[in-house]
């Protein structure tokens, strides 16, 4: 499986650029998940359900299934700030590109997402991470990174696919 981190700050166009890559990854054999940082509270589940009607009664874990889908919710009783790496070690293991959108401060290979209309600063200089940027600006210092056209998501799926080497997943020990 390979890994990779979209990384910048909100309205930089990260979530427009993995919900483009899925289905062109898809289109070429490839299966696809995300992993998704929130950064708030937030509910997959809707109030009066049978599952919310579990949790609310204070199930540590509901999982919703069908023939479909399968849906896993799970409540910390104590906040609990998972790794990127216990994230992925949820996902099937017969995925071929795991996206991962935010964990910024992960050790995984990232592609950062910047726009110099989103007005904030870059973060590649100072992230030996940061593999390639993806943006539609001119970027504000120089890089030996690629830079990728983030208005143009095959090439960044093709670039993907040519370095996928560099994207292999090993769980830490």
């Amino acid at each position: 499986m390979y890994a990779v981190v979209f990384a910048g700050y909100s309205g930089s166009g990260k979530t427009t650029l993995v919900e483009q890559l899925i289905p062109l990854l898809k289109q070429r054999g490839q299966r696809v998940s995300v992993v998704k940082h929130a950064h708030h509270r937030f509910d997959i589940d809707q109030p009066g359900k049978d599952s919310w009607r579990h949790r609310q009664a204070g199930a540590y874990e509901v999982v919703i299934a069908s023939d479909l889908r399968l849906a896993l919710v799970r409540e910390f009783e104590q906040p609990e700030r998972l790794s990127v790496h216990a994230l992925i070690a949820e996902l099937s293991p017969g995925v071929d590109w795991v996206l991962v959108e935010g964990f910024k401060t992960s050790d995984l290979p990232k592609i950062e997402v910047w726009r110099a209309a989103a007005s904030q600063p870059v973060q590649y200089p100072d992230d030996p991470r940061v593999v390639a940027i993806a943006t539609d600006s001119p970027l504000p210092s120089p890089t030996a990174c690629p830079v990728l056209d983030l208005n143009q998501p095959t090439a960044v799926v093709d670039w993907l696919q040519q370095h996928a080497a560099q994207f292999t997943y090993t769980a830490p020990l």
